[in-house]
């Protein structure tokens, strides 16, 4: 039976999100997707295992993030004190073989996602060196001597917030999608799966107020979906009715717990002045 992703009960996938899903999962090719931060891209691979009742492995890329470490590390320094120590394990090399997601991957009994998780914050050249494995879905350990192939395709998700450019070689291999910002009405559908029966009328301010924060010429950092939902989650746990997000009093200048949504002090400086010379151009 083909695998659909239909979407789920905890995360919202517009059309063509879940249009992209489907197209990897029928081209066999890695999904990279992109958006800005905090739309959901680290999320939806999760949703999508969850949805799909396969089993999820993660690699979180760090600026120090080799490709090999996908594959496997050789733990020779282990090797090296447990023979000085006369462990007899020295003698198995395969004692000392940490297996990367990848191996975990090809050698699962099943299919699974694998999520590569902010590949552009690796070096330029970690990308290609993943080229060979995620094409012929195998690849050689050379202390072993053994060639590790997938015994199932697994579902592949890579993202990118764009902090570096993909090598064409790599993009060339990938279904790609960018999440777009949600509209309003995509947001109100958010909001409801993690606050269900919100308040009509606080949810209208919120959103309001939320949406006219990210139309602010010179923000450093726009406030991004999960920054709304952090927001609103502390207006309900300290009982903030919507009257506070309309309020006219003068000394109110930016939104109450305005630190869920505005992340430096230029941002809330820049929110204050504009707020300052609005009224007095009144």
């Amino acid at each position: 039976m083909a695998l659909r992703f239909e979407g789920s009960s905890e995360y919202v996938a517009t059309e063509d999100l879940k249009i992209a899903v489907n197209a990897a999962i029928t081209l066999q090719r890695p999904l990279l997707i992109k958006g800005e931060p905090g739309t959901g891209k680290t999320m939806l691979a999760e949703e999508v295992a969850r949805a799909l009742d396969l089993p999820l492995l993660q690699w979180h890329v760090k600026s120090t993030t080799k490709a090999q470490q996908g594959l496997y590390e050789y733990d020779a320094v282990s090797r090296l004190r447990d023979s000085q120590l006369g462990d007899p394990k020295v003698h198995d090399i395969r004692n000392y073989i940490v297996q990367g997601v990848l191996w975990q991957a090809f050698e699962h009994e099943g299919p699974c996602v694998i999520l590569i998780d902010e590949i552009d914050k690796a070096d330029i050249e970690f990308p290609n060196d993943l080229l060979r494995e995620l094409d012929r879905m195998e690849f050689h350990c050379y202390e072993t001597r053994e060639t590790v192939r997938a015994r199932h395709r697994p579902l592949v998700f890579i993202t990118s917030n764009n902090e570096k450019e993909l090598p064409d070689a790599f993009l060339r291999r990938c279904f790609f999608h960018y999440i777009q910002f949600p509209d309003r009405e995509t947001m109100a559908r958010i909001v409801d799966v993690h606050f269900p029966g919100l308040r009509k009328e606080l949810l209208t301010e919120a959103l309001e107020m939320f949406f006219g924060l990210r139309e602010v010429q010179g923000l450093k950092k726009k406030p991004s979906t999960s920054e709304l939902i952090d927001w609103l989650k502390l207006l309900v746990a300290e009982d903030i009715g919507p009257e506070a997000l309309r309020s006219r009093d003068h000394k109110v200048v930016v939104p109450p717990l305005h630190g869920a949504l505005l992340k430096n002090e230029q941002d809330v400086h820049l929110f204050e002045r504009l707020v300052f010379m609005a009224r007095h151009n009144r």
